[in-house]
């Protein structure tokens, strides 16, 4: 009986740390709908039915490096913020982007690299710029 429990605890929190919660308070109402939709509908390539996150965990990161066969994003985008509803990641910090989170399946209607991280460095997506 107690194992059956454990197990079904542990059950329970690995389903809850394997999908994140996109949030969304009202920030996205001035960005284009088509951007905003591509953002609502991205889904991570290692957990195709978990979401990349949303423009609150979408930072640009238009330099990227490959070291040893590691591929490295920097975050380059300047904009403002909080109208994102974003905590703050300082332009020229770098990430490291596992194999499992890199997106190939979608285009890109930002016109630039968008590494979805957390502040505790987490990756969830990195999709590359379609050129745009």
């Amino acid at each position: 009986m107690i194992k059956r429990i454990v197990v079904s605890v542990i059950l329970l929190l690995a389903l809850g740390w394997s999908y994140s919660y996109p949030r969304d308070s009202g920030q996205w109402e001035n960005i284009d709908p088509a951007v905003h939709q591509w953002y609502q509908n991205l889904m991570r390539p290692d957990s195709p039915s978990a979401s990349c996150c949303t423009e609150a965990d979408a930072y640009y990161a238009d330099i990227v490096h490959v070291r040893d066969g590691r591929v490295f994003a920097v975050i380059t985008d300047d904009r403002e913020d909080a109208p994102l509803g974003r905590p703050h990641l300082k332009v020229g910090t770098e990430f490291e982007v596992p194999p499992e989170k890199l997106k190939w399946d979608s285009s890109n209607p930002t016109g630039h690299n968008v590494l979805f991280v957390s502040v505790s460095g987490y990756t969830w997506c990195f999709v590359q710029s379609s050129g745009i």
